[in-house]
C-alpha cells in the first residue's frame, strides 16, 4: 500500500516538474554584464562614451548633464 503511494506521488511530481514547473527564461535581447571601459551610447544624442563618465537615469544612459536636462 505504502509502495503505491510513493509511486503515484512521484509519478504526480514528475509530471508536475517536467510540464508545469516555469524554467527560467534567458531573453536574448538582454545586454551581458557592463564594465567601466564599455562605451554606451547616449539616449539624448547619441554620441558614445565610456560607462564610468556616463549619467544613468530611468534605464537610460546619458553623456553629460545637458543632454540628461533636454529630455526631461
Amino acid at each position: 500500500m505504502i509502495f503505491k503511494l510513493i509511486l503515484v506521488v512521484g509519478i504526480i511530481a514528475a509530471i508536475y516538474f517536467v510540464f508545469f514547473k516555469k524554467k527560467p527564461r534567458v531573453s536574448k535581447d538582454t545586454k551581458e554584464e557592463l564594465k567601466g571601459s564599455d562605451m554606451i551610447e547616449c539616449a539624448s544624442c547619441g554620441i558614445y562614451s565610456q560607462l564610468d563618465d556616463s549619467i544613468l537615469s530611468n534605464g537610460k544612459y546619458y553623456c553629460s548633464k545637458e543632454c540628461l536636462e533636454k529630455v526631461s
